[in-house]
């Protein structure tokens, strides 16, 4: 197994790529079931299997293209209790379908190094409620408890870090990167935000980020932002201060439309690649620490290689 305390995406000269939206990908482009957006739930034959390989492949392939690493995600993000619990799985078969993840992520990334490109494997810990909704918010200690069990999974495989993705509280994140430091396992947490740049439980991101790393000692690796277009985070972000430089990556969405709105639609909103990539050009400026760049909800290649251009140019 692998020494999990280094992450090369942070000595990088350039960011790393990572993927786009996968969910949406499978569902509207390749006309795939994923009941309550489980992803996981395809790894459990092989066709499913060779779905999620075939997707992943494509963006390894992209970032040796573009001559950088990329951060591998393990398909888990509603691989928790409460998710898995709609679907039929014991704790047991929780935690073999997120074991089943790492494998696949390992057997993707050495396909991937043997053609030269550095691999980080990246295991995802979703919300315990919805992307877009805090539901009934947690404390940070029911969410160190709850989530335990998952990043106690990923600590004894071969990821080399865990990042808690789609955050709507901070309390939430702050419970997960507990968890992480409890098995000594490095941890990114990555949040999301409405039209107005705040957390979906009214939180302003300034706040969220200062508040985690006060409460766990600045264990978080970094911080991303994911599953928002960056018209709604860029106001935010001219709020200079140490807080934005702990921001390592971001994970758009192609669409300016709110998460309510995405909600409610029926058909995918791809947006404009090369708009997209522009306007992640435009947040460079103000984004100097960020090491890992990839797409959310309605992204796919053709959005995430329009990033890496336009982050280059």
């Amino acid at each position: 197994m692998r020494h999990r305390h280094r992450l090369p995406q942070l000595d990088a000269a350039r960011p790393f790529l990572t993927d786009g939206g996968l969910e949406t990908t499978l569902i509207f482009h390749r006309g795939l079931e994923l009941p309550c957006f489980a992803a996981f739930d395809l790894l459990k034959d092989d066709s499913g299997r060779d779905e999620l390989r075939a997707y992943f492949e494509a963006y390894v392939a992209l970032a040796r293209e573009h001559g950088v690493g990329f951060v591998l995600d393990t398909v888990t993000w509603r691989a928790n209790p409460d998710w898995a619990g709609r679907l039929g799985y014991s704790l047991d078969d929780l935690d073999a379908a997120n074991r089943a993840a790492v494998a696949l992520a390992e057997e993707i990334r050495a396909a991937g190094e043997a053609k030269g490109t550095p691999i980080v494997i990246n295991g995802v810990i979703g919300p315990r409620g919805d992307g877009y909704d805090p539901g009934e918010a947690m404390s940070a200690d029911e969410a160190e408890r709850y989530h335990a069990r998952q990043v106690a999974t990923f600590a004894a495989t071969a990821v080399d870090m865990v990042t808690g993705v789609t955050m709507t509280t901070s309390e939430e994140a702050i419970g997960i990167a507990r968890a992480a430091r409890e098995h000594e396992l490095p941890a990114v947490v990555s949040f999301t935000v409405e039209t107005d740049g705040r957390l979906p439980d009214g939180q302003p991101l300034r706040v969220a980020i200062e508040r985690v790393d006060a409460q766990t000692g600045g264990s978080v690796a970094y911080f991303m932002i994911n599953c928002a277009h960056p018209t709604h985070f860029a106001g935010v972000l001219e709020d200079g201060g140490a807080w934005r430089e702990r921001i390592g990556g971001v994970r758009a969405n192609a669409s300016t439309k709110s998460h309510a709105e995405l909600d409610e639609a029926q058909e995918l909103d791809s947006g404009d690649p090369l708009a997209l990539g522009a306007e992640h050009g435009a947040l460079r400026a103000r984004l100097g620490a960020v090491s890992v760049l990839g797409g959310c909800c309605g992204t796919d290649h053709r959005h995430v290689a329009a990033i890496g251009r336009a982050w280059d140019d």
